[in-house]
């Protein structure tokens, strides 16, 4: 079972930048396509993006489609979120997450999680 460890959450102004990254233990990261999920306060955990194991290919909510980037470095067994023009509605705990299958959506699809990192958008 891989562990899962997010960074570089913290409090950006409306219409900022982030790039959080995920950090895997374990060789088996490269099996696995990554996702990235968030929770705000009171909503359920909604998926943001995942890519493929060889970072050929990528998708997204709807929400992120256009401002935020995953990619991932197999070599440094990380992967990462790129988060341009942030708004206040993307305030939330930001989780990595693994799964098996390239197109899963749901969270209960991803197997291991990280602790999540805080993102909170001022406006």
């Amino acid at each position: 079972q891989v562990q899962l460890v997010e960074s570089g959450g913290g409090l950006v102004q409306t219409g900022g930048s982030l790039r959080l990254s995920c950090a895997a233990s374990g060789r088996t990261f490269g099996t696995y396509v990554m996702g990235w999920f968030r929770q705000a306060p009171g909503k359920e955990r909604e998926f943001v993006a995942a890519i493929s194991r060889a970072a050929g290919s990528t998708y997204y909510s709807d929400s992120a489609k256009g401002r935020f980037t995953i990619s991932r470095d197999n070599t440094k067994r990380t992967v990462y979120l790129q988060m341009n023009s942030l708004k206040p509605e993307d305030t939330a705990v930001y989780y990595c997450a693994t799964t098996t299958y390239y197109g899963n959506t749901r969270s209960a699809d991803f197997a291991s999680w990280g602790q999540g990192t805080q993102v909170t958008v001022s406006s």
